[in-house]
């Protein structure tokens, strides 16, 4: 099984996409002097030393699977793939390899070294057949899960689920199977909705992902490495998660044991209502290992909505590149707290730059909501629908104002989140002029200064020569005595937004 791996921190970890594979999860640990009940939310008073400690509520875990049970699937895809030189047999998920291309070859042998020389391509360890390989079709199959939204057969899944299928197999708890029709799929938030020819079904109970509340009681049921209606459960971890694959999901973490398989099942609270459909998890091993992600039910009928509707989504987007704001950003702009998404660039004719927003403004707030890491500005938009009216918080200039802005719909890859810059220490090291008429026509840009060279702590920042300063800490650069006049009144840092090979990013600099 191969799964794309992702960088967070200084580990390596991969992210498995729960790919039309197998899932699972282990029961949870016995306690002692515990009392069952159906709601998990009262929490004892601190208790004195040497008390006797009360006893803890928990969650009627069977009487939820009983009730929520009965409407989720096992969903089996079958579709194919093509091989040729240089692959294996088995897909980037968790689909069954399925085609001999021939008998095992170690590459240590000796033989190999003499066909080499000839051109013939030498296999890597593990891979089947010699030389040249004619591509071919082989089939391929996977699992997921699902959950019954409507009686008449409605259910939602993961996209990644069913991407690639050519059929699909619904299979329901008291075992009757059916064929279904894939209605629509969105890669970007990895919702799908298929639907099966069947009536009067048990449906799932929709719940509010907002109110889902840090540390109380969740539960998932899936088809965890095929073993059908398999029941995991745990606690919330943390909400609005932002990961480093998909910053437009504003997912649901929990440490409930979740593998592959379980995609696309239900996260069920306390109350037997879905809040979110588990999608993702990090892990070395590529199965569990206490971190998993569900995207909220919110967002998912939202996104099901468009989908039944017109068979395709739109997404609402503000049309702007942001960039976390570090606590070097915070002191350039003079921000009370290093909070929001700093706007780098803005798309031409693009919805932010008709509300009036600027290259160095940034987005503390959207419709009400804090805006703290910049991921949360993409998160809130997933929600919105083109054409919604957007109330913006802005601080500009030292000042916090508000920004109205109307979303628009699908153009480009919408708003992005811009990649982040080391910080140097000690002067600001830039030799630079001031841009000839025919580079400023080349830009685009009327105003700037051209680095010539980089040193100190702008070179630790990332500035390079032949990059284009065109602001400073949100002020135009119009002359190289003005960017000097920036600079002395700075305190501890600067943010230089730079223009390179047609885009632009802030770069903080320390100044000491």
């Amino acid at each position: 099984m191969s799964i794309p791996s992702l960088q967070l921190g200084s580990k390596k970890l991969v992210a498995a996409l729960l790919t039309a594979g197998v899932l699972g999860g282990v029961g949870a640990t016995a306690m002692q002097h515990m009392h069952w009940s159906a709601n998990a939310q009262n929490v004892p008073a601190a208790v004195a030393p040497g008390a006797m400690a009360p006893s803890v509520n928990l969650p009627n875990f069977t009487a939820i699977t009983a009730q929520a049970g009965p409407a989720v699937v096992n969903i089996s895809v079958r579709g194919t793939r093509k091989v040729g030189n240089d692959e294996d047999d088995d897909d980037d998920g968790d689909t069954a390899p399925s085609a001999n291309l021939g008998q095992q070859i170690n590459p240590g042998d000796p033989m190999l070294q003499f066909f080499k020389q000839f051109g013939f391509a030498v296999p890597q360890q593990g891979m089947r057949g010699f030389g040249r390989q004619i591509p071919q079709e082989v089939p391929t199959a996977g699992e997921g899960s699902g959950f019954i939204i409507s009686p008449d057969g409605t259910i939602l899944t993961n996209a990644h689920v069913v991407k690639g299928a050519k059929t699909v197999t619904v299979k329901l708890t008291d075992r009757r199977e059916f064929k279904a029709k894939v209605l629509g799929t969105d890669p970007k938030t990895d919702i799908a909705v298929i639907k099966i020819d069947a009536k009067d079904l048990p449906v799932a109970r929709l719940g509010d992902s907002k109110a889902v509340q840090q540390g109380e009681w969740v539960l998932a049921i899936g088809s965890p490495f095929g073993f059908e209606n398999s029941v995991t459960a745990g606690v919330v971890s943390a909400k609005g998660r932002a990961l480093p694959d998909d910053s437009a999901v504003p997912f649901i973490q929990t440490d409930v044991a979740v593998n592959p398989g379980n995609s696309g099942g239900p996260l069920l609270n306390t109350r037997g209502e879905v809040v979110g459909i588990n999608s993702q998890i990090y892990s070395k091993s590529g199965g569990y290992q206490g971190l998993s992600f569900a995207i909220p039910i919110d967002l998912a009928v939202n996104i099901k909505d468009q989908i039944v509707e017109h068979g395709k989504v739109n997404h609402a987007r503000l049309g702007v590149v942001i960039q976390e704001v570090n606590q070097a950003f915070a002191d350039s702009f003079k921000l009370p707290k290093p909070e929001g998404a700093l706007v780098a660039s803005v798309e031409k004719g693009g919805p932010a730059e008709k509300a009036g927003l600027q290259p160095g403004d940034v987005i503390t707030g959207y419709n009400g909501q804090s805006i703290v890491s910049s991921n949360d500005l993409p998160a809130a938009i997933a929600t919105a629908r083109p054409g919604a009216e957007a109330s913006l918080q802005v601080w500009r200039q030292g000042k916090q104002t508000t920004v109205q802005a109307t979303l628009g719909g699908n153009v480009d890859k919408g708003d992005q989140v811009a990649s982040k810059d080391k910080v140097g220490k000690g002067k600001l090291g830039l030799a630079l002029r001031e841009l000839t008429p025919q580079e400023k026509q080349a830009s685009g840009s009327k105003s700037g200064l051209i680095v010539e060279q980089a040193a100190g702590p702008a070179a630790l920042a990332g500035v390079q020569p032949g990059d284009v300063v065109l602001s400073i800490n949100g002020a135009a650069v119009t002359g190289i005595d003005e960017l000097r006049k920036q600079v002395a009144q700075s305190d501890k840092s600067v943010a230089l937004l730079i223009e390179r090979n047609g885009q632009k990013i802030f770069v903080p600099v320390q100044l000491g």
